[in-house]
C-alpha cells in the first residue's frame, strides 16, 4: 500500500520581526514616553516607514522569500519563489513546541517556535505571525500522524 502523498495544512511567513532590524524598530515603536497622543514609538515609526518598507519587501525578493509550511509529514522550512526546503522536521521529531517572543517582536504580534524533541532543539521557526495558532495546529498535525502511526501493520521479518 502505497503512503499517501504530501499535503500541506498551512502555511505561515516569517514577519519583519523575524531580523534583527525588524525586531531592533519594534522595540524603538513601543516606546510610550511623551504627551498626549504623541509618542516617541509613534513618532519613530513616522520617521522610519521607508527603512520599513524596504525591510518589508527585502523578505518578498523572489531569491530571499521564505515561507513555514505544515504538512501531513513534516514541518519545512522553504525559500524562493519556486519552493526549495532548506529545512525541515518530521512530525515524529519532535514532541514539544514552544513560542518566544524576543524583544521587539511583540509590537508585530510574532514570535519565535521552537520544536523540540525532550530538550534537544529540532527546528527554530523565527519571527512566525500570531505563533500560537501556528504552533496548536502543528501539535494537532504531530497528534495525528503519531496517532495514526501505532495503528500501521509493522514489517514482519523473514527468517
Amino acid at each position: 500500500m502505497d503512503a499517501p502523498a504530501e499535503t500541506t495544512i498551512m502555511t505561515v511567513w516569517p514577519s519583519v520581526g523575524s531580523t534583527g532590524l525588524g525586531k531592533a524598530l519594534g522595540r524603538l515603536y513601543r516606546i510610550r514616553e511623551g504627551f498626549g497622543p504623541v509618542s516617541i514609538g509613534r513618532l519613530a515609526l513616522l520617521a522610519t516607514i521607508p527603512i520599513g518598507l524596504v525591510l518589508y519587501l527585502s523578505l518578498r525578493l523572489p531569491w530571499a522569500i521564505k515561507r513555514y509550511r505544515l504538512t501531513n509529514r513534516r514541518v519545512r522550512v522553504e525559500q524562493g519563489i519556486n519552493p526549495k526546503v532548506v529545512q525541515f522536521v518530521s512530525l515524529d521529531g519532535f514532541d514539544s513546541v514552544e513560542v518566544e517572543v524576543s524583544p521587539g517582536q511583540e509590537w508585530y504580534a510574532a514570535g519565535d517556535l521552537i520544536f523540540r524533541r525532550g530538550q534537544i532543539e529540532t527546528l527554530r521557526l523565527p519571527g512566525v505571525s500570531r505563533p500560537e495558532s501556528f504552533r496548536r495546529v502543528c501539535l494537532e498535525a504531530r497528534q495525528a500522524y503519531v496517532g495514526a502511526a501505532q495503528f500501521q501493520p509493522q514489517p514482519v521479518a523473514v527468517g
